[in-house]
């Protein structure tokens, strides 16, 4: 089976690019989410959670912005004009990783309090894990359509033959 560029990508290079591309973004996006739910319950904005968080928060934006750059001049435009896309899970794959420039930009916007100074600490905190939360979907749909055999969803697959064992 033929791997997405997005799987590709995970698995050469052993382990840097895993721990690079999936590893240190996932991991800092997780303390986000993880103390976001505990500053949510107990509003605790002031202590060593919320450093913590704030600190990932913009870390995880920083770096995923670095990310972004690197793979959009390394991949997605010679990929485009090469025509060496295979198919349209390679490309939402790829495409939905990415987008998780949004929500981790946002965080980081947020916690630099360059968005979101016109709302108090508990509103910022709403939008900053509606962020989390949207990382969160584009992060697994992601990992899903990067999972798939790339030519699935343009019917050669099933004209192919696969069959369980």
């Amino acid at each position: 089976m033929t791997m997405t560029h997005y799987m590709e990508l995970l698995a050469v290079n052993q382990p840097w690019n895993l721990l690079i591309f999936m590893a240190i973004p996932v991991i800092l996006a997780e303390t986000v989410a993880i103390s976001e739910l505990y500053l949510l319950y107990t509003r605790d904005y002031d202590g060593p959670v919320r450093r913590l968080n704030r600190w990932a928060g913009i870390t995880v934006g920083v770096y995923f912005t670095g990310v972004f750059v690197h793979l959009m001049q390394t991949a997605v435009v010679p990929l485009t004009a090469s025509g060496g896309w295979r198919g349209p899970a390679d490309v939402l794959a790829v495409g939905f990783y990415l987008a998780g420039i949004v929500p981790l930009g946002g965080i980081a916007l947020l916690d630099l309090g360059l968005i979101g100074r016109g709302r108090g600490e508990h509103g910022r905190m709403a939008i900053h894990a509606a962020l989390v939360g949207l990382f969160l979907i584009v992060a697994h749909i992601a990992m899903i359509f990067g999972m798939l055999d790339p030519t699935l969803l343009t019917g050669a697959a099933a004209a192919g033959g696969h069959t369980m064992h």
